[in-house]
């Protein structure tokens, strides 16, 4: 059986970036397994620009962005098996993948890496009644058809869900020459990030329902109409709100969830809110030596963000490759970090006091918009941290850093809140 230091599953923005990481730091043996036919992932049908501000301090498209990380990898003679799937994965740290020029094969290694990203919630999960007619897609579908195929999905369309790729596909099928006739969203607020409220929706004066979702649809080979309704506060229809809308498409952008049968095989530990794996402050999982990643981790709103978290989760391969062979593992005492009030979920959800290798970023989101609020970090119920802020939305993805020192000297439960301003 062929042993690598590290198998990275994935070949999207968080598999090359710990791909980048791990070679880095002189960890040479690894194979990243990618299903398509390139690597880059969801970023090679993403052709507006918006991506790298913070890792590359430019604006760059999708696939700009994941080129620069391609290159990167190439440069440093990362082995990249393309049309790959891998199909199974143990808790030993056994990887099996298919592929055609090799038929299926199975491999171990040191350390495993989850980039494996995230799938679009299907029309069958959102009980919309009615025919199964054509022009029913997921956001994400209608831009690969677009960008990638060259096919132009419909021409009267309306979008449930304000997701930010269902806002960046009204925008693209506007200037396509189709007529978006509307997006609904089923909360009072937006799910996508502002800017793309402002250039995708307001510049081109695109309505947005807020507290809609659409109840029917109408046609026999091809959609004709939808049926719109308001919902209370319990998010159910309201009776006699009913609203109908001329369409032959209707794209639903309802929310990305982490692929993860594969860690579900191997039987790691997940964390409801964000359905991926709880990870600690190296990115290990609850299977010892195998790290997770990018948006099979958690869903996130920038790329930048997906690169910072799998470099992190590189480096955490890299030191436990590196302990293993010098017999000095990481200390056992841990300290769990858990959401507090307004708060959905945090990443990592796990720190090793005792063997802080650097300062710590931890990522969250609130449960709904708040206005003057402070972000209270406490430590075994002592706060550690206060940091003010204007305003917060789901959409947006928070970060707070708690340094090396401040780390080390933690002796209980980390609980971050967000609470109104004293």
């Amino acid at each position: 059986m062929r042993h690598y230091e590290s198998v990275i599953i994935g070949g999207g923005s968080a598999g090359l970036a710990a791909a980048v990481a791990l070679k880095k730091q002189g960890i040479g043996d690894i194979v990243i397994l990618e299903k398509d036919g390139e690597p880059g992932g969801i970023l090679e049908q993403c052709i507006h620009n918006g991506f790298g501000l913070q890792t590359f301090k430019e604006q760059l498209s999708g696939p700009a962005y994941a080129e620069r990380f391609i290159r990167m990898a190439e440069e440093l003679g990362v082995e990249i098996k393309l049309n790959t799937m891998a199909v199974g994965l143990t808790r030993g740290r056994e990887v099996e993948y298919v592929n055609p020029e090799e038929g299926d094969v199975t491999v171990s290694a040191d350390t495993v890496i989850l980039a494996v990203g995230c799938y679009e919630r299907p029309r069958g999960a959102i009980g919309i009644h009615g025919p199964r007619c054509a022009g029913v897609y997921t956001a994400g579908q209608a831009q690969k058809y677009l960008n990638i195929d060259g096919y132009m999905v419909g021409k009267r369309v309306f979008i449930l869900g304000s997701g930010d790729i269902g806002l960046i596909m009204a925008r693209r099928m506007t200037l396509e020459g189709a007529k978006v006739l509307g997006v609904a969203e089923l909360m009072p607020y937006s799910s996508g990030l502002p800017r793309n409220m402002k250039q995708c929706l307001e510049d081109f004066g695109i309505p947005l329902y807020l507290s809609h979702t659409v109840t029917k649809t109408f046609g026999k080979s091809r959609l004709e109409k939808i049926e719109l309704m308001e919902v209370d506060d319990n998010r159910q229809p309201v009776p006699g709100s009913e609203m109908y809308f001329d369409c032959d498409t209707l794209l639903l952008s309802v929310g990305l969830i982490p692929e993860n049968h594969l860690a579900d095989d191997a039987g790691i530990e997940m964390d409801p809110s964000t359905k991926g794996p709880v990870v600690d402050d190296s990115y290990m999982t609850s299977a010892e030596g195998i790290f997770a990643c990018g948006n099979g981790l958690h869903v996130h709103d920038l790329v930048d963000f997906v690169s910072l978290q799998a470099e992190r989760a590189g480096e955490g391969a890299a030191r436990y490759i590196r302990a293993k062979r010098e017999g000095t593992e990481a200390g056992e005492r841990r300290v769990s970090v858990r959401p507090g009030e307004n708060v959905s979920y945090t990443v990592p959800a796990l720190v090793h006091p005792d063997s802080a290798w650097g300062n710590v970023e931890f990522f969250f989101r609130v449960k709904a918009p708040l206005d003057t609020v402070s972000v209270v970090i406490r430590g075994g119920g002592r706060v550690i941290r206060t940091i003010k802020k204007r305003k917060m939305i789901p959409s947006e993805m928070e970060r707070v850093v708690l340094t090396k020192d401040v780390i080390a000297g933690l002796s209980g439960d980390v609980v971050i809140s967000v609470e109104p301003q004293a």
